[in-house]
């Protein structure tokens, strides 16, 4: 099993982030990813990391695919694997009608078939073999209309390599089954693996029934972790981060989230945390986390309980580990704690 380590956002409270990447390199983690909503923007904070480390694979988890075109996509991937000596991967989600269409503008629509649409034109871009043109149901490259000068276009740039790694977000029954289709890898979030078959095996098998790509796919669970001896004080660590995705990422009637909690047999506490969180009443929606949900979700605990759940997640056939910067009782930087994981993984 691989280690990446997962940075999210830059916020004005972040750690040292460069600091975090170099010492994820040195202590033999496989990469570093970074994350992007309404705040930072994650090709810039890439693009940062990339330049201060000089081995570490360089992901984005994710970039939504609303917020650019498909072209520009291309582009960026190209550009940051030229400059990075061929380290990108490239993970894509579809985020929520709530930032797409709350802060891009832009409809949150045909998700499945645009992520299809999207990750086809990205590799014919790169690919180089043609101006680009694509007749799709989202997607029709050039435009047509407008002031009917569009023309299919080669990249400028010749990438360094024509098939960077594209990685899925996903955690949607259809999302998921295009996941082990198409892509290289695959990102999901609130990842418990006691549950992993029962609620993901259905749609990884019907997608990998489907799969055309050479190599297997990759299963990349983003992960927080907290170490340490308190456990009540260290799931207390974890409990907002769950309680702001369950409660607060999406409408009362549209968060994939909350979804997957329900789908856990965590309905009256989805419930309850999401009543809390769009009341403003954040504090109460953490509280309202169960000790059960952290401990499925999370690495939480003692080294040697952590090494009983990096074994659960071995087992449901995860073959990376994206975690968070560990945290210690007082949710401060947990000591040595990049170091305990990679001994323990290894």
């Amino acid at each position: 099993m691989k280690l990446g380590l997962d940075l999210g956002y830059l916020t004005r409270r972040s750690p040292d982030v460069v600091a975090l990447a170099r010492e994820a390199e040195a202590v033999g983690f496989d990469s570093v990813w970074v994350s992007e909503a309404w705040g930072s923007d994650g090709v810039s904070l890439l693009s940062w990391i990339g330049a201060r480390t000089e081995r570490i694979a360089l992901g984005t988890a994710i970039l939504p695919i609303g917020s650019r075109t498909p072209a520009l996509l291309a582009q960026t991937a190209a550009t940051l694997d030229l400059l990075s000596g061929g380290r990108v991967i490239l993970g894509l989600g579809v985020s929520g009608p709530q930032v797409m269409e709350g802060w891009h503008g832009v409809p949150f629509a045909r998700p499945v078939t645009r992520t299809r649409e999207t990750v086809e034109v990205i590799r014919r871009a790169l690919r180089r073999k043609a101006p680009l043109a694509y007749e799709g149901e989202t997607i029709r490259l050039p435009r047509e209309g407008g002031a009917g000068r569009g023309k299919a276009l080669r990249i400028m740039l010749r990438p360094r390599r024509a098939e960077i790694p594209i990685w899925l977000a996903t955690i949607g029954p259809k999302n998921t089954a295009l996941a082990a289709e198409v892509a290289d890898g695959w990102l999901p979030f609130l990842y418990s693996p006691a549950r992993a078959e029962r609620i993901w095996g259905p749609s990884l098998a019907a997608g990998m029934s489907r799969r055309t790509r050479g190599g297997r796919m990759e299963v990349a669970p983003m992960v927080n972790a907290a170490i340490g001896e308190d456990l009540p004080r260290l799931r207390d660590q974890l409990r907002p981060d769950i309680a702001l995705y369950v409660g607060g990422m999406g409408a009362r009637a549209k968060n994939f989230y909350n979804d997957l909690a329900r789908r856990y047999g965590y309905s009256d506490a989805a419930r309850k945390i999401q009543d809390h969180y769009l009341a403003g009443r954040k504090r109460e929606a953490a509280a309202a986390v169960p000790d059960a949900l952290v401990d499925e979700i999370s690495l939480v605990g003692p080294p040697s309980r952590i090494a009983d759940r990096i074994a659960a997640y071995r087992e449901a056939g995860v073959t990376t580990l994206v975690v968070g910067p560990p945290v210690n009782e007082e949710g401060d930087p947990a000591r040595n704690g990049l170091e305990t994981l990679r001994r323990i993984v290894s």
